[in-house]
């Protein structure tokens, strides 16, 4: 990721952040005002509720971008070193099953051909 992406990357995570205090004021604010002693006014806890789940929505849609868009980012994705390992362990595994095969051919030429 180049440190370009990652910047705006990380703005837009402290942005999230500062959105979900507002949330968490939005909600305290609400449970205040349905406290309240003289009786909840409605049209504040509307508005508080209104904008409560609009940011909460929001939040949502940037936390998935930004899930997407670190699930998109393959540092190694151009790396070879699975295939070079894994044609490393094939190479050992034909060595091993030479020596076998050799062993075995040995063995077999020390008994007289029936013939």
């Amino acid at each position: 990721m180049d440190p370009q992406m990652q910047n705006t990357s990380l703005q837009r995570l402290q942005n999230v952040e500062r959105r979900v205090v507002r949330v968490l004021e939005l909600a305290g604010a609400v449970m205040e005002e349905l406290a309240s002693p003289s009786g909840p006014k409605k049209e504040l806890v509307n508005s508080h509720c209104r904008e409560l789940t609009q940011s909460m929505k929001d939040i949502q849609l940037t936390l998935r971008e930004e899930i997407k868009s670190t699930c998109e980012y393959r540092p190694f994705e151009k790396c070879d070193y699975n295939a070079r390992i894994a044609n490393e362990i094939c190479f050992q595994k034909l060595e091993y099953v030479l020596t076998q095969l050799d062993d075995l051919k040995q063995t077999a030429d020390r008994y007289p051909s029936s013939d």
